[in-house]
């Protein structure tokens, strides 16, 4: 199907968590507020309403910090049972359009609705119209990005937050992506976006001017895609039946964690990351194995993993010192996540279970 044809909408739920904290107690509403672990414990905000960012508390803000911004903030710990609650029901009402829905988390969702009859076709009115629902049926606001591919959709989404939507139409794609800042590209995060920035590259059009193989001998293989989406181009699929194979986290450090005890002190934030985001996966497989990955100064990689039928911040703390004694060199990346397995009653862990019992 070609980008004139597909019409894809991303839905993104405004402040989930703490949308559904303040539509269970109303006396919340206009006070700031967020979601997640405690300052003691090193923990992170999850989310928060927007009057907590008007004080420049953000998702993935230590705790303290936040506190330190907004000293009235009302902290919450997250209810991850009604989150899912509101998840299921946000879902069953995409699904009354499309069977093409691809759940990204608890609180977004990418719809492929070319070919839908609803609305008389027009993605325009089904977004609007969905929203509508999700206001009246479950009781918080959603905003929406209506575009011909998945990227430029879940751009869009974000453009009239909270509560709005935006359409890309697709002889406005040229225009829209070319304005872009290069931190908006799939892919691209602070890292990343920092090299461009001093490469002199600030927006997609500024990406334009730079062939597949320069971008390559800059960024490895990821040169090819933003090669693609700075024109934006994005042929992948809404897949529905997506299988989650990993799941994990990871940071770039700036200055370098100079020692072993420097990444220990590092790795319980991107853990507090990781329980948030683990936590938000839907239908998750059982886990398998946890791995760690590091990045050393030098720009070599090195994963050390194992089984593990759980996350576990202890079997974490020993993958990092094995991974770390293997150079001892100061760490520029950090990352730690888990595999997961097939799930009891999938075809392919039936058939191994078979192979395991024949004979």
């Amino acid at each position: 199907m070609s980008m004139a044809t597909r019409k894809i909408i991303h839905c993104d739920c405004d402040c989930f968590y703490a949308a559904v904290e303040m539509r269970d107690d109303p006396s919340l509403r206009g006070r700031p507020l967020a979601v997640g672990g405690r300052a003691e414990t090193r923990g992170v905000i999850a989310t928060c309403n927007y009057e907590a960012r008007a004080f420049g508390v953000h998702s993935a803000m230590p705790t303290a910090r936040a506190l330190q911004l907004c000293p009235r903030l009302i902290l919450l710990p997250p209810d991850f049972e009604r989150y899912r609650a509101a998840s299921q029901r946000i879902l069953a009402i995409y699904r009354e359009y499309t069977a093409l829905v691809e759940p990204l988390s608890l609180d977004e969702a990418y719809l492929d609705v070319s070919g839908v009859d609803h609305c008389r076709g027009s993605a325009t009115l089904m977004a609007e119209e969905i929203r509508a629902r999700i206001r009246d049926q479950v009781g918080i606001t959603a905003s929406a990005g209506i575009a011909p591919n998945k990227f430029i959709a879940k751009v869009a989404s974000d453009w009239n937050k909270p509560d709005g939507q935006f359409v890309v139409r697709p002889q406005d794609v040229d225009a829209f992506v070319a304005a872009l800042p290069v931190n908006k590209i799939f892919g691209v995060g602070k890292v990343t976006a920092a090299k461009l920035n001093r490469l002199g590259v600030h927006t997609c059009g500024d990406l334009r001017g730079w062939s597949v193989a320069d971008l390559t001998r800059e960024f490895g293989s990821f040169g090819a895609s933003l090669h693609q989406l700075c024109r934006g181009i994005d042929e992948r699929a809404v897949q529905p039946d997506r299988i989650r194979k990993s799941l994990s986290v990871e940071t770039t450090y700036t200055p370098d964690l100079h020692d072993l005890a420097a990444c220990r002190a590092a790795l319980r934030a991107l853990l507090e990351d990781f329980h948030r985001r683990f936590e938000r996966v839907r239908d998750r497989p059982p886990v398998h194995k946890a791995f760690v990955k590091v990045r050393f100064s030098d720009f070599s990689r090195t994963t050390a993993e194992c089984l593990s039928s759980a996350p576990d911040e202890a079997v974490w703390l020993r993958l990092l010192g094995e991974a770390h004694a293997r150079k001892a060199l100061p760490v520029r990346l950090l990352g730690v996540g888990v595999r997961f397995g097939e799930h009891a009653d999938s075809p392919a862990a039936k058939l191994q279970g078979s192979l395991f019992e024949a004979g």
